[in-house]
């Protein structure tokens, strides 16, 4: 398995994370660049946040899109009606396309769940020509995310397991600093440069903040919904009482910000 992200719909994906790589695709693409005529490959699509985001940003010829995912990969197509653009179910660390055929390789919110990381990193650059770019953002789920660290410190200190999963959560793949970007460079990018993202997650109450993840949606959700129920009914108050912080409950803005990496793909 190369992605270990635990999607359970649709549409709790767009709850929990969706409506917030929407904010961020823009963010990448801005950073990686972006031309008229070019053709652009989407590694981990998901809904199509990145996608259907890049042709707002230039008059790009051609855009591939995969995901592990089948559930992800069927709502882009359904969303889909720019014959520019293709989708299909496909591998990260085995990209289904020729070397060399794409000006520039984007992933948005993927590679921290990728085990073999670097892996990914090595198939965007080779289906990229020379000269192209290959650009990521990954969260930084350690300083950068207060609004899940909240729920994630919260329940840690309720239970053990809770422990082992901020472990988990505040380490993935490509979230330490200059990570992404040692891994860039090891794996022959050139000009490898490394920014912050940032963008605002506003929730109207604690019921929008919490739904998704007691759905079961994401790594946190997949935690939540294996709780006995006793435990699951603390663990509801007890993130409650974190969200709301004394006052009563509304809404309340959270700060979010990723790591980015770009590097351009060397001439022989």
């Amino acid at each position: 398995m190369t992605s270990n992200f635990n999607v359970r719909s649709a549409s709790g994906y767009e709850q929990l994370m969706g409506r917030w790589s929407r904010q961020l695709a823009p963010r990448l693409i801005d950073f990686a660049g972006l031309a008229d005529g070019e053709r652009v490959l989407d590694v981990g699509c998901g809904t199509g946040s990145l996608t259907f985001a890049l042709p707002k940003a230039a008059n790009v010829s051609e855009i591939a899109a995969i995901d592990y995912s089948p559930v992800f990969v069927e709502e882009a197509t359904r969303r889909n009606a720019d014959p520019r653009i293709t989708i299909q179910e496909a591998d990260a660390c085995a990209l289904p396309f020729k070397d060399g055929y794409f000006d520039r390789a984007l992933s948005l919110l993927v590679l921290h769940f990728v085990p073999e990381a670097g892996k990914a990193i090595s198939e965007m650059r080779r289906v990229v020509r020379p000269g192209g770019v290959v650009a990521a953002a990954v969260w930084d789920h350690l300083g950068g995310m207060p609004g899940m660290r909240m729920m994630v410190d919260t329940v840690a200190m309720l239970d053990e397991n809770a422990r082992q999963l901020r472990s988990h959560y505040c380490f993935q793949p490509m979230m330490r600093p200059d990570e992404m970007k040692q891994s860039f460079i090891e794996h022959g990018l050139t000009e490898v440069e490394q920014a912050s993202l940032l963008i605002r997650m506003d929730y109207q109450s604690f019921e929008d903040y919490w739904e998704p993840i007691a759905a079961g949606e994401g790594p946190l959700g997949k935690y939540v919904a294996a709780l006995a129920p006793t435990q699951r009914k603390v663990t509801d108050a007890a993130v409650k009482a974190a969200y709301e912080a004394g006052q009563p409950d509304g809404p309340r803005s959270f700060a979010a910000v990723a790591w980015a990496c770009r590097g351009v793909v060397p001439f022989a």
